[in-house]
């Protein structure tokens, strides 16, 4: 084989994926269509979930002059992010462009292979790999890797080509965006309803605003060519202001269309990021769930393909990260209902606010958007009751049992597995030390206790490579049980 996976696609879920199967061992191709990166804005942001765990990596401070926010939405109605306590918030104003670029120079430095101006046009697959064939530069060219992973977009050939079936609804409505400046835009910062649709305004950089356009009635056409005045007439309906002067150096459409692979793998190929679903764009959530999908993958999958992997730790990408992407889009069309169907939702709208004012309620949809909520179905033993076991280790300082002081999400920039253990008499360590090349064990004067615990004591947590714990102490079933589990066999 000529490496051991390639990846098709390189927006965020595969840049992402590429530098996770770097980091764990694994040698990767990615073949992109387009000649040059975008420079579309697209995305301008990520949800809570996905700032914590590129700061996991070490790499969200390459993204410049940020926005961190603790406010945010549910079908436009305003949710206060600080109910999550002790946690990150999203982030605005990162045009996709910019978190593209600095994914891929990140990519690029762990040594992925990211080659543009290829289109891929089909593959075969055997008992031993896939060969894959791409149009490039000099003509139709063949490569052969141990897996393939389409991270090629809504309109994903690969999950063409590989037969997935892509189950879900066709688009209802049309909705317009464009980068405009040059014009006094009000910012609308979460959307407003107007008798006939709906207008969201947000400010990006170097003075361009963001805006978007859904005008109830308008009938969904993915091969009509968008262009600004269309917008702007669309604008200027709903508004009754003029933008028709400014500016654009970005225009696009979108429709609400749902659907979702039944299968993220079939063989030796799989899904990532919106080849796998796709929904309205809401909240900065495809972006969002799409690299999510690929920090869950790589390590999987690097495992697998070094040889160390334990039978079944494929699976459970799949396992895992469907039910993730099937509640995305249920939580999307209900956004949908409430900001995009106009004044006729108003009294929906009006309980919907009443009820989020509600504490546990706002808990609820935060952590539901965020991504702070996913609790995957891990034990390898009795300890399915902890609170913390499945869950994601949220960023706590550390004071070590040699004095000195670390943070959780330092110990995870090298996408290997830790074990956090305040066992003084060393029994965890001991018990770790097979899986030395695979987990670092970091001893502690006590496990730092935070909401997610509740009263629930906690003397050591075993966290795998993507920040999602597997193994806690209490109550968490044998130490070597859970590593065998999700690590192999000892070394």
């Amino acid at each position: 084989m000529e490496t051991d996976v390639i990846v098709i696609g390189a927006g965020p879920a595969g840049l992402t994926l590429a530098a996770e199967l770097r980091l764990g061992g694994a040698d990767v191709v990615v073949f992109e269509q387009r000649g040059e990166r975008s420079w579309e804005s697209r995305g301008i942001g990520f949800t809570a979930r996905a700032t914590e765990m590129f700061h996991q990596r070490g790499i969200l401070e390459r993204l410049e002059n940020i926005e961190v926010t603790r406010q945010g939405h549910f079908g436009g109605i305003p949710i206060d992010y600080g109910v999550l306590e002790g946690s990150h918030f999203g982030v605005r104003g990162a045009p996709q462009y910019k978190i593209e670029e600095m994914l891929e120079n990140r990519a690029a430095e762990l040594g992925a292979d990211v080659r543009r101006g290829y289109e891929f046009t089909g593959f075969t697959e055997d008992e031993d790999g896939v060969t894959v064939t791409v149009r490039g530069p000099e003509g139709i060219e063949e490569h052969t890797a141990r897996y393939l992973v389409g991270c090629d977009g809504g309109r994903s050939t690969v999950r063409r080509q590989a037969g997935f079936e892509f189950a879900g609804s066709d688009a209802t409505r049309e909705m317009y965006l464009a980068d405009v400046r040059g014009c006094d835009i009000k910012p609308r910062m979460i959307g407003e309803l107007r008798p006939n649709g709906m207008v969201m305004a947000a400010p990006l950089e170097e003075g361009y605003t963001r805006i978007i356009v859904c005008e109830n009635g308008a009938s969904p056409d993915r091969r009509r060519e968008v262009t600004f005045p269309q917008v702007a007439d669309a604008w200027q309906r709903l508004t009754g202001d003029s933008i028709h002067h400014g500016e654009t150096r970005w225009v696009s459409a979108f429709t609400d269309a749902t659907r979702q692979a039944t299968e993220y793998r079939r063989g030796r190929v799989l899904l990532a990021g919106d080849a796998a679903h796709i929904h309205l764009p809401a909240g900065g959530q495809g972006l969002s769930v799409g690299v999510q999908d690929a920090f869950n993958l790589g390590w999987k999958l690097a495992a697998t393909v070094r040889g160390t992997a334990p039978e079944g730790l494929l699976d459970t990408y799949h396992a895992e990260r469907h039910p993730v992407g099937a509640r995305l889009l249920r939580n999307t069309l209900a956004q949908g209902t409430l900001n995009l169907t106009g004044k006729s939702v108003e009294p929906m709208r009006a309980v919907m606010a009443e009820l989020i004012a509600l504490r546990p309620v706002a808990r609820h949809l935060s952590g539901m958007v965020s991504g702070f909520d996913i609790r995957y179905a891990i034990g390898a033993g009795d300890g399915a009751g902890h609170p913390l076991l499945g869950t994601r280790l949220a960023d706590r300082d550390l004071e070590l049992a040699d004095g000195g002081h670390d943070r959780t999400a330092r110990l995870l920039h090298t996408a290997r597995g830790v074990l956090i253990t305040a066992d003084a008499t060393g029994a965890a360590a001991e018990a770790a030390a097979g899986w030395s090349d695979r987990v670092d064990v970091v001893r502690v004067k006590s496990f730092p206790a935070g909401p997610e615990e509740g009263d629930a004591p906690t003397e050591s947590v075993l966290v795998r490579p993507d920040g999602y714990i597997a193994w806690t102490a209490p109550d968490g079933g044998d130490l070597q049980a859970a590593l065998h589990h999700w690590f192999g066999d000892a070394g």
